[in-house]
C-alpha cells in the first residue's frame, strides 16, 4: 500500500507560499476591476458549440438524455459577448477552461484565464488597462518599467530577420526558419511559419527589460478582432509579453456577423482540409452579433502564466495546486 501511494504522487506541484501568493493576486484583482466598476461575472463551461480556430482543440463529453456532444470551454469569449449584447455593461471572468494537447512548462489542459471586456474601448486603450493591471498584480516584488508597444512586422525583423514579414513569400519564411534552428516537418502554410517564428524565435526574447505588447496582426490572424486599414491591412490585435511569455492575447472586437461568420466558415474548411473534428459554430454569438455588439474590446489573460511572473516560478505547475500530471 505504501509502495502504491509513492507511485501515484500525491502531493501538490505548488509549494503552500506559491497558493498564498496566488491567492493574494486572485484578490487583488477583484480589487483592480471593482475600483472600475468592471462586474465579475461566471459563464458556463459547457456548450453546444466550440472554438472553430484550428489551432484550438476542444475537450468535449456526452450528456445522459441530451443528444449531441458538449465541449468544454477554451475562452468564455463568446458567452460574455453575448451578455455585452443584452446590455451588461463592461464585465470581467477568471474562468476554468480546457483545451487539449497542451502540455508543456507553459501549458496545461486546464487552466484559468482572466477575461474583461470594456465598452468603448479600442485596442490601444486596453493595452493600457493591461499594463495597469500588470503593474499593479506584479507590485511591490517588481516594479515595471512602461511597456514596449512595437508592430507584429518589426518584432518579426528584430528577432528573425525578416523585412517584411506581412509580405514575405513562403520560401523567404522557410529561409528564416532555417536561420533561426527551427526543425518541423514540412510543408507548412505561411501563417504555421509566422506562428513557429513568433514561438521559438520572438516571443522568447520580449519583455525582460519592460512589459512588449505586440500589435497590428496579420489580417490572416485576426480572429475575432476587427480590422485596420493600411497597405496591407493588419488586425486590431494585441499581445503582450513579459519575461519571453506570453501573457495576454487582445481585440479590438469585431462586430460585424456576417464577416464572424465568414471567418469562422474559414476555420471549419481549414479544419475539414487537415483531418481535423469540424464542431458546431455558436449560432447564438451570431445572433448576439446580429442584434448589435456595442463597440468594445476584450482580452484573455492567462493568469496561472502572470501567477508564475510574479512569484518567480520556472513553470506553470508551481503556482497550481495540480497540473494534469498529477491530477
Amino acid at each position: 500500500m505504501n509502495e502504491a501511494r509513492q507511485i501515484l504522487g500525491w502531493r501538490p506541484t505548488a509549494s503552500r507560499e506559491a497558493l498564498l501568493g496566488r491567492a493574494a493576486l486572485l484578490a487583488r484583482t477583484r480589487a483592480f476591476f471593482a475600483a472600475r466598476g468592471v462586474i465579475e461575472v461566471e459563464t458556463p463551461v459547457l456548450s453546444s458549440a466550440a472554438a472553430t480556430d484550428p489551432e484550438i482543440e476542444s475537450l468535449s463529453t456526452e450528456i445522459e438524455g441530451l443528444p449531441g456532444r458538449f465541449y468544454l470551454g477554451t475562452s468564455p469569449e463568446f458567452a460574455m459577448k453575448r451578455l455585452i449584447a443584452a446590455g451588461y455593461g463592461d464585465v470581467y471572468q477568471i474562468a476554468r477552461v480546457f483545451r487539449d494537447g497542451e502540455r508543456g512548462r507553459w501549458h496545461n489542459p486546464e487552466f484559468t484565464l482572466l477575461e474583461w471586456y470594456r465598452l468603448g474601448f479600442d485596442d490601444a486603450a486596453l493595452m493600457r488597462e493591461v499594463e495597469s493591471l500588470a503593474s499593479a498584480l506584479l507590485a511591490p516584488a517588481r516594479t515595471l518599467l512602461a511597456a514596449e508597444q512595437i508592430t507584429y512586422a518589426e518584432a518579426l525583423r528584430r528577432h528573425a530577420g525578416l523585412e517584411d514579414a506581412l509580405r514575405a513569400s513562403l520560401a523567404t519564411l522557410e529561409a528564416a526558419a532555417a536561420r533561426c534552428g527551427i526543425a518541423y516537418e514540412g510543408p507548412l502554410e505561411r501563417d504555421a511559419l509566422l506562428d513557429l517564428l513568433m514561438g521559438l524565435a520572438v516571443g522568447p526574447r520580449l519583455g525582460f527589460e519592460r512589459p512588449c505588447f505586440i500589435c497590428d496582426y496579420p489580417a490572416s490572424q485576426a480572429s475575432l478582432a476587427r480590422m485596420k486599414p493600411g497597405n496591407p491591412p493588419v488586425a486590431a490585435r494585441f499581445e503582450l509579453y513579459i519575461d519571453g511569455v506570453e501573457i495576454a492575447n487582445g481585440f479590438h472586437e469585431l462586430a460585424d456577423p456576417l464577416e464572424q461568420r465568414r471567418r469562422f466558415e474559414a476555420d471549419l474548411e481549414e479544419r475539414r482540409t487537415r483531418g481535423q473534428r469540424a464542431p458546431p459554430l455558436d449560432e447564438r454569438l451570431l445572433a448576439a452579433l446580429e442584434s448589435g455588439l456595442p463597440e468594445c474590446a476584450g482580452v484573455a489573460l492567462g493568469f496561472d502564466r502572470l501567477v508564475a511572473v510574479a512569484l518567480g516560478a520556472r513553470s506553470l505547475a508551481e503556482v497550481m495546486a495540480f497540473s494534469i500530471g498529477s491530477a
